[in-house]
Parts: structure tokens; C-alpha cells; sequence
């Protein structure tokens, strides 16, 4: 897409806290068992096998993105707010 506005980039990192799913973008071998999922999720495994997106995994602890989309407890939503760097120890 950042092609498209004539932009370049290096590869793309995501962490993941899912070993299941990178496990599921790197290996054919799970056809049998993923046929129902949507072509969304193939086509982040054409661009993994492409090297423009990179998966790698994180502990469900440091997982940044929680915050945005889980409810969480304090604490927890405490710690990722600081490792955000939104708010002072």
C-alpha cells in the first residue's frame, strides 16, 4: 500500500503473542486445518513468504496492543501504558 503513495519501506514487523498464527504463516502444512480461515490471514502469509512482513513473538505480558483492544487490569494496563511512554513511573 505505501507503494501505492509512492513511498518505500523495509520490511514490516508485527509481533504477535499467537504462536499458533506465526506458526500458521510459516507452515503449509496446516492446510487441512485452516481452510476456513479468511483470505485476509493468507494474504499476510504471501507476505511473509514475499519478505515484506516480518512475525516474530512476544510475551502476552509486553504485548503493546492489548491496551487498545483488551480489558485489562490495572496493573497490567499500568505497565503498558508506561512501556507506551504515556504516562511517568
Amino acid at each position: 500500500m505505501l507503494a501505492d503513495y509512492g513511498m518505500t519501506s523495509k520490511i514490516l514487523l508485527i509481533h504477535c503473542d499467537n504462536t499458533w498464527a506465526i506458526d500458521t504463516t510459516k507452515n503449509h502444512v496446516h492446510h487441512t486445518r485452516t481452510k476456513h480461515i479468511e483470505i485476509r490471514h493468507h494474504f499476510i502469509r504471501e507476505l511473509v513468504e514475499g519478505k515484506l512482513v516480518e512475525i516474530h513473538y512476544i510475551d502476552t505480558e509486553k504485548q503493546l496492543a492489548d491496551i487498545f483492544t483488551k480489558p485489562l487490569d490495572i496493573n497490567t494496563f499500568s505497565n503498558l501504558q508506561i512501556a507506551l511512554g504515556n504516562c511517568e513511573h
